[in-house]
């Protein structure tokens, strides 16, 4: 796919994300919000509920849980780490944290792109929504004891092998901003991303279970057809900790994206790196905690999504960052949800044609 420059890309669509917005209440979100900001101009919606208990809107600003969109902001301070000299990503992660891993071929650069080949440990953590999210939302684990889940099970592939998505991956790169740098993660990301870029709305609180101010309520939905939502808000999120706790908002995702693919937080040679792609379907590649969409007006656009208990995200941006766009609902475990909501990222970015060659054909 092309990237397409920031002049040739069609004004948004607005009457096409109120119209993903809408469906995507329809099928079991109780409320939707985005935003997109475009070299100054900035675009909102919302449609359906932030609380189901007092039966509030939702609104632009309200805060939610971004769930994987966390990967990027750990591989950001890991990239940092390796402009300062203070880690090189071929090295193996035991070279920094002596005798983790069982095999010293694994990278620091597998571990970003998901190309380690260590299990994922939540895919036995949460093999059932509720009962699984109800045994570890007021747990707090270390960092050491997530990654011993992952060890008990056999590696997906031989590490540079295949891309297998992971959340073992990032738990260690949290491990390792941690053991570089002397800091809790916490500060690293307060110190390095959220301070410089005034992200006002963004917060690393593990292993505190509250949103600080106002925020939607997240809804798990249960495995089972018709059974209520679940009321996942509050929660430790320390089974992701550095792969999917971060708090923000719509407008601090759109910020961050916006600096960082337009070169504020990396050098160039990083930024790069980040952006070296591999393939992972006929629509996605994935770099260094960074994915790529393509869609299908032929523009690609670079952010990631998230999903934590209650909560969706797609956070994306143009190459150069002039447009960004974060969408997010207030449930989960909905694939409905799920794959009606990415319906925003061709209109925010390719504009009304694509809609209309839909209605014709």
């Amino acid at each position: 796919m092309n990237s397409t420059t920031e002049g040739e890309i069609p004004a948004p669509d607005t009457a096409g994300v109120t119209a993903v917005l809408r469906s995507a209440v329809a099928q079991g979100a109780p409320g939707t919000l985005v935003r997109i900001d475009d070299r100054g101009r900035t675009y909102q919606f919302t449609r359906g509920i932030a609380d189901r208990g007092t039966h509030r809107a939702m609104a632009p600003d309200d805060r939610f849980r971004v769930g994987s969109v966390t990967k990027t902001f750990s591989a950001v301070v890991l990239l940092q780490l390796a402009d300062e000299h203070r880690i090189t990503l071929d090295a193996p992660v035991n070279r920094y944290l002596p005798g983790l891993l069982p095999d010293d071929r694994i990278t620091v650069r597998q571990l970003l792109s998901h190309r380690s080949g260590l299990y994922d440990y939540t895919n036995d953590m949460f093999a059932r929504s509720v009962s699984g999210f109800e045994a570890v939302r007021n747990k707090v684990f270390t960092y050491r004891q997530l990654v011993a889940l992952s060890l008990k099970r056999p590696r997906t592939n031989a590490p540079g092998a295949a891309y297998s998505y992971s959340n073992t991956n990032f738990v260690i790169a949290g491990l390792l901003v941690e053991e570089l740098t002397g800091q809790s993660v916490q500060t690293a990301y307060e110190n390095r991303i959220f301070k410089p870029l005034k992200l006002r709305d963004t917060f690393y609180v593990h292993p505190d279970t509250t949103i600080p101010g106002r925020s939607a309520r997240g809804y798990l939905t249960p495995d089972t057809t018709g059974a209520p939502l679940v009321d996942a808000t509050a929660q430790t999120v320390s089974w992701a900790q550095s792969a999917g706790a971060i708090i923000s908002s719509a407008r601090d995702l759109d910020t961050f994206y916006s600096a960082l693919l337009g070169g504020t937080l990396l050098s160039s040679a990083r930024l790069t790196e980040m952006e070296r792609f591999l393939r992972v379907n006929s629509t996605t590649a994935y770099g260094l905690g960074l994915r790529r969409r393509d869609l299908p007006c032929g523009i690609s656009v670079y952010g990631h999504t998230g999903a934590v208990q209650g909560y969706y995200t797609y956070s994306f941006a143009t190459k150069d960052g002039r447009r960004s766009l974060t969408a997010a609902a207030n449930t989960s475990n909905n694939a409905k949800v799920l794959n009606t909501l990415a319906g925003v990222l061709n209109s925010a970015f390719c504009g009304t044609s694509r809609r209309e060659q839909q209605t014709r054909s």
